[in-house]
């Protein structure tokens, strides 16, 4: 059984997008969605866990963070 990939549109687009952009570009734009991803990530703690001190979360943030390092080492 094969799963099929969703229809990507866009895809295209964003290449060219990406390619028209300059290293320094795209470097700026990887920290940018990665602060995104760091900044919903604790958006969806805090959501899940509304009792927890903000200490309490800064200290589940970086133990989640260190489970998903070592996953994928």
């Amino acid at each position: 059984m094969t799963m099929s990939q969703k229809p990507r549109p866009n895809d295209a687009r964003y290449l060219e997008v990406l390619r028209s952009m300059t290293e320094a570009e795209r470097l700026e734009k990887a920290f940018e969605l990665s602060e995104l991803s760091r900044e919903l990530f604790r958006i969806g703690l805090r959501q899940q866990f509304p009792e927890k001190s903000e200490a309490e979360l800064r200290a589940l943030y970086l133990e989640r963070l260190a489970l998903c390092r070592n996953q994928s080492s």
